[in-house]
């Protein structure tokens, strides 16, 4: 492990990075947030465009400015 460890910290000091490239564009998770943001699509419809899955949409929004579309649901307690 402290091997691996050293040669990937060796690889950074060298400018490389490790890892998959990201599936969007900076561009098209911009455009995703908007679109998001916005309520003109689902992201359903957003994933289509790109040709991704939901997931990878979800990935790329930003968690700190984007809003649920639904809220949660409560548990109704009969009195």
């Amino acid at each position: 492990m402290a091997n691996t460890n050293d040669g990937l910290a060796s690889a950074r000091a060298r400018g490389r990075v490790g890892g998959r490239r990201p599936k969007l564009t900076k561009e098209q998770a911009a455009l995703t947030q908007r679109l998001y943001d916005e309520r003109e699509k689902t992201v359903q419809q957003i994933a289509g465009m790109f040709g991704v899955p939901r997931f990878t949409v979800y990935g790329h929004l930003d968690k700190t400015k984007t809003v649920p579309r639904q809220p949660k649901k409560t548990a109704v307690t009969k009195s």
